[in-house]
């Protein structure tokens, strides 16, 4: 995504008052790789303890980077072959048998794309510089040309789902039970998400669905896809573009975008903290100070983001265009 101002500007008045993150592996990490100036995925290996894959948004090429969340280093550049031309990479998920997913779900410019596309390649068992084939699947909408940023692959069954980006909240989109490479794979609405949605991301056991935005999140039971809300996520003010569980589930990793970015580490929600706000990073809805966007009720936060807020509606017309 390219960075609009006001995002730059949400990024600039929360920079005095952010919280370091923790030195190392799950409690939160730098990107340190300074090709990694927009990630905009993440997600955590399964074969690899402590490794999390991110991309760029827009890059030179097909590119996954395998980042080492104790030091914040990469220590692997894979290249994918056997796809085109990458347009606006926005989603990474590992699915079952250890298997990448990439979403190239992008399309801000005028949500005009008739079709947009899914890849898919092995994990590497050694992590170091290499090429690896992927395939590479059409995906349509149902209902016409969406603008998504969201990828989620389901853990135990493999199926893959979308979340469309809209303003006033998104729908949470099926896909195939399996994906074809060879013909269009047409993704259903499936359930109503409220929530402007920036990424998502399935707990290893594939009970719970995490989804962010820019101010704040939701989780879900995701109750075989008939997902249901539980509560409130808390999340780093700024540009926030990703969002994974820990592999073994006690931890959410959020990220953002721009250089030297930071991964901030919270508690996996639950229903033993659902209902309270500190602690876990998440809530109950029925606690007070929070709007429909999951917002934090803390005084600093808040503050932040009734600024931020009036800053995005004076030009989210702007923002529409080029987000």
């Amino acid at each position: 995504m390219r960075r609009s101002f006001v995002f730059l500007a949400a990024g600039l008045l929360v920079g005095a008052l952010a919280v370091p993150a923790a030195a190392d592996g799950d409690e939160g990490f730098t990107l340190s790789d300074p090709r990694i100036t927009e990630s905009s995925g993440l997600a955590a290996s399964r074969q690899h303890p402590g490794v999390y894959w991110t991309h760029n948004d827009q890059d030179t090429g097909a590119y996954l980077y395998a980042v080492d969340s104790r030091t914040g280093e990469t220590v692997a550049t894979i290249t994918l072959t056997g796809v085109g031309t990458p347009r606006d990479v926005e989603a990474v998920a590992v699915g079952p048998g250890n298997q990448i997913y990439v979403g190239d779900i992008g399309d801000n410019d005028g949500v005009s794309w008739p079709y947009v596309w899914v890849y898919r390649l092995p994990e590497p068992k050694e992590l170091k510089d290499q090429k690896v084939r992927a395939t590479q699947y059409v995906v349509k909408y149902a209902d016409g040309s969406r603008d998504a940023e969201s990828m989620v692959v389901h853990p135990k069954t493999g199926r893959v789902y979308l979340i469309d980006k809209q303003e006033d909240g998104g729908h949470l989109y099926q896909g195939p039970a399996e994906l074809s490479a060879s013909g269009t794979n047409v993704f259903e609405p499936a359930a109503a998400v409220d929530l402007w949605a920036t990424d998502a991301a399935f707990s290893p056991d594939g009970e719970q669905l995490a989804v962010r935005g820019y101010f704040g999140g939701i989780w879900y039971d995701w109750n075989g896809g008939r997902i249901t809300r539980k509560g409130r996520l808390s999340v780093p003010i700024g540009q926030g573009e990703s969002v994974t569980y820990s592999a073994d589930g006690t931890k959410l990793l959020l990220g953002s975008e721009g250089a030297n970015s930071q991964v901030v580490a919270e508690d996996a929600p639950g229903d033993s903290d659902a209902g309270s706000s500190s602690g876990g990073g998440s809530s109950a809805d029925g606690d007070s100070g929070t709007g429909g966007d999951g917002l934090d009720g803390n005084v600093k936060v808040g503050a932040i983001v009734v600024v931020a807020c009036a800053a995005l509606f004076g030009v989210r017309r702007l923002f529409r265009r080029r987000s």
